[in-house]
């Protein structure tokens, strides 16, 4: 999965400027980097979203536990990879069909929480449960939002 945003959704961290700075070598560019990402990776995909941001992913050498989703829903454009053990419980609580897969709940539960202010998008963070990595981009409101949880925690 690769996602690459302009300076007007994201600040790159000063760490990584610092970094570059000390490089002799010429940076590369968004669309070089997207476009190295599709050549060298079998069965890629990538949506350009204007000035703003390109996705990119592949099902090449994806494990059967971790599966990779894309999915897009009222300019809510969202990738996903892993699992959510509540998917079941998620599915119920948002009013979705049995076959509405993780990419969709997250997209479902990200657009709940937008639409129903004083409440912040990522609050939804606190109700997953699994192993995964999601990327979320809001083109309305030009909102990023990237999780990752590779532990699983289990509570008593």
């Amino acid at each position: 999965m690769l996602g690459v945003f302009s300076g007007e959704v994201v600040e790159a961290p000063e760490e990584l400027v610092l970094a570059g700075s000390r490089t002799p070598s010429p940076k590369t560019r968004a669309g070089e980097l997207v476009d190295r990402f599709i050549r060298k990776t079998e069965g890629a995909v990538s949506v350009r979203l204007g000035s703003l941001a390109q996705l990119a992913y592949s099902h090449s050498q994806q494990s059967p536990l971790r599966p990779r989703l894309f999915g897009v829903k009222e300019e809510i454009f969202c990738l996903f990879e892993g699992n959510l053990d509540n998917l079941g419980r998620l599915r119920q609580h948002h009013g979705l069909s049995k076959n509405a897969n993780e990419v969709v709940l997250v997209m479902e539960a990200y657009k709940a929480l937008r639409d129903r202010a004083p409440y912040r998008p990522s609050t939804m963070l606190a109700h997953l449960s699994g192993s995964f990595a999601f990327l979320i981009f809001d083109l309305a409101t030009s909102t990023l939002l990237v999780a990752r949880v590779s532990l699983r925690i289990e509570l008593n």
